[in-house]
């Protein structure tokens, strides 16, 4: 029974890989429906890493700032829903915790935006603050060079 929720889970974050794969490859529509039917899928109760990587990446397909906030927000509420008990959580929790830096860096972007610096600021303060656990190799090297350059255009406004 484990092995077969495993294999399951498995196949989640492949389902989730190829509509990635689309979206980095241009076919933004395409990854959005399948987003779309994952999440549907998978319901408010579904695995949080399953739900905060779906919701995160979700968020890159959307074409209107509010939208895009919006499955922001649910990507952040997925992350911190981590651990409600579960053991395919507990076991996912330091991969949750890792996309904090990015979550909170994209809810940043998206408040700047909507024209709304004062929540950006806060969310880039707390991106800073989640990026520090971070290793120093490419990713996290990235992460903070995105938070480096949105801090410059929130100084400009």
């Amino acid at each position: 029974m484990v092995e077969q929720q495993e294999a399951s889970e498995d196949a989640v974050m492949t389902r989730i890989g190829q509509a990635i794969m689309l979206l980095h490859g241009g076919d933004r529509e395409e990854a959005r429906n399948r987003f779309g039917a994952l999440w549907s899928e998978l319901g408010a109760d579904g695995d949080a890493l399953h739900r905060c990587t779906l919701a995160h990446y979700m968020a890159d397909t959307q074409d209107d700032p509010g939208d895009e906030l919006a499955w922001d927000l649910r990507a952040l509420t997925a992350a911190e829903g981590a651990g409600g008990g579960r053991a395919a959580e507990h076991r996912d929790l330091p991969a949750v915790r890792a996309f904090y830096p990015s979550l909170h860096l994209n809810l940043a972007a998206d408040y700047l935006k909507l024209q709304r610096p004062d929540s950006a600021r806060i969310h880039l303060h707390r991106a800073r603050a989640a990026a520090e656990s971070l290793a120093d190799d490419g990713y996290g090297g990235g992460v903070r060079a995105a938070i480096d350059r949105l801090e410059l255009r929130l100084r400009e406004q």
